[in-house]
């Protein structure tokens, strides 16, 4: 950062109680109000320099006392005009982007131009301007900073000289980037890289109020030069640091805290952040995606806002987690906004009404649908344990994706599973309801094994699972004949060797399930069996 030191005098400046002064043997002659503080000054350097004072003073009154000059909110208040005045009196002062806008704000207002004075504040503020801050990229941003903190724009040829200098900058090849700037993300070493990264910049334009961040990104997409995803990097960077994070708030009573102002400026900031969004797919991640429009959902965003949030989930609903999709309800505390995801979970399957436009797009979305199938069974799996979440409403949810999207039925066993469990209420009607949406051929071994032995299934499931497991062992033996069908003795051997296994395995499964449907599956397994050896005794006589 470059400063610029202005005057040879050192500060004589003092304060009394409520006023301040002047160490001079020189009777002050000059009284100026600032907001609630009072100065006791001289007329001839501050006249001298200022035109505005120059229209204001007023000769004194017949007992020769000065008449006030009140200056009611001045851009910048007592500091500011302080620098204009310690200039007057060729004191000691030292600028810098940090106090360069409430300098030239104050020096404006008090018309201390080459007019009234050669030499005068603005022409030795406009010079440090154009040598130094016009030549430092964080000088650049702290300067805008400092502008939208004073909600100062009067002269709009500092702003968008400054826009200009941070947008071309931007534009810079990284390996050309020489200057500091602000980079802290977790892993990254300068020391280890040649060149900054892509997304240098991302950080510090993210402290620009959000006019000033529109304009800079506005202004980068018209030069066509970046590609839209570090756009969207851009994007996510700010919106992480000026909107509230959606995870601090789970019910009505956290967002009772935020102020309503707080509230119609993070609307505003949402909405704006929105409209910069590239519309080129991939430009940001869907779960930034979620998290906008949890955040919408808390600060009351348009209907529009969110229709184009929900939008930009069921387009990349693939790329999320299961927990991203936990919408936490604002009237009812610990209970789950289900209709939001299922809203989202439409969206992702209209793309699918349209046919694809050659091979790889169709690959891509029958892919995008297994991984979503994965997504979406978890999370069935986490909001199982909501009290309040009805069967039917479960069942609703459960049905939403097509056959095809499901080429396991694990997760969604697991679902189920544990929506019985958390629901022990429910009507052995509801339960054979629930089962019924499982595809008791798309099970794995593993969770077959287990729903065989779950005294919560049905007994028409399990009964259904144990003739499945007869079936996947059938169809093995048939398989090991098919083989060996030149060695009759081999024949034999595999065939009374699976027999024995599936006796032990039966055994098992009947010490396992309930005492109410053992008898059931028990009898099952006995007459698949029955079936296996005399299907076996068959084979063998014809290849004999």
């Amino acid at each position: 950062m470059k400063y610029m030191r202005l005057g040879t005098k050192p500060d004589t400046f003092y304060t009394e109680e409520a006023t301040r002064s002047i160490l001079t043997d020189v009777p002050t002659d000059l009284i100026i109000q600032i907001n609630n503080t009072r100065y006791l000054l001289h007329k001839f350097p501050l006249l001298l320099k200022c035109g505005l004072l120059q229209r204001l003073w007023s000769e004194p009154d017949k007992d020769g006392h000065p008449a006030p000059i009140l200056l009611l909110n001045f851009p910048g208040g007592e500091p500011a005009f302080e620098l204009c005045a310690k200039f007057c009196y060729n004191i000691t002062i030292n600028l810098s982007a940090h106090n360069f806008i409430q300098a030239m704000a104050a020096a404006m207002h008090l018309r201390m131009t080459e007019s009234v004075s050669r030499g005068n504040l603005i022409t030795k503020l406009e010079g440090f301007f154009n040598s130094c801050i016009l030549h430092g990229w964080k000088d650049s941003i702290i300067t805008l900073q400092n502008a939208s903190i004073m909600n100062w724009y009067d002269d709009q040829r500092i702003i968008q000289t400054c826009l200009d200098f941070i947008v071309d900058k931007i534009l810079t090849p990284p390996s050309q980037v020489t200057w500091s700037y602000t980079y802290t993300r977790p892993g990254f070493s300068r020391k280890n890289h040649n060149s900054a990264p892509k997304d240098w910049w991302t950080e510090d334009i993210s402290d620009l109020n959000i006019d000033l961040f529109c304009s800079v990104i506005y202004a980068i997409r018209s030069k066509k030069q970046l590609p839209s995803a570090l756009i969207g990097e851009a994007i996510h960077v700010f919106a992480c640091k000026q909107l509230p994070d959606p995870d601090e708030f789970d019910s009505a009573q956290s967002l009772s805290k935020y102020e309503h102002e707080t509230m119609a400026k993070n609307q505003r900031v949402l909405e704006s952040t929105v409209s910069l969004i590239p519309s080129e797919p991939g430009s940001v991640s869907g779960k930034f995606f979620v998290r906008l429009l949890k955040i919408a959902n808390l600060v009351g965003a348009s209907s529009s806002v969110k229709a184009e949030l929900v939008r930009g989930c069921g387009r990349q609903l693939d790329e999320i987690e299961p927990n991203d999709l936990i919408f936490h309800s604002l009237t009812m505390p610990h209970a789950f906004d289900i209709d939001i995801v299922e809203t989202i979970l439409d969206n992702f399957l209209r793309q699918f009404t349209r046919p694809p436009g050659n091979e790889e797009e169709s690959e891509r979305r029958l892919s995008a649908m297994k991984r979503v199938a994965l997504i979406f069974d978890s999370y069935l799996e986490i909001i199982a344990h909501d009290s309040d979440l009805s069967a039917s409403k479960f069942l609703d949810l459960a049905l939403t994706l097509p056959e095809i999207a499901r080429q396991k039925h694990d997760g969604l066993y697991r679902a189920i599973d544990t929506f019985i469990k958390e629901h022990p209420e429910l009507s052995k009607s509801d339960r054979k309801q629930l089962c019924r949406v499982i595809d008791c051929q798309k099970l794995s071994a593993e969770a077959r094994s287990h729903a065989i032995a779950n005294d919560r299934m049905p007994l028409r499931t399990i009964v259904q699972l144990l003739y499945i497991q007869q079936d996947k062992v059938t169809g093995t033996q048939h398989g090991l004949l098919k083989r060996h069908s030149i060695d009759p003795v081999n024949i034999h051997k595999q065939a009374t060797k699976m027999e024995g296994r599936e006796e032990i395995r039966a055994e098992e499964r009947v010490f396992k399930v309930d005492p109410k449907v053992a008898k059931v599956a028990e009898a099952s397994s006995n007459v698949v069996k029955t079936s296996v050896r005399g299907h076996t005794r068959e084979q063998k006589k014809k290849m004999i």
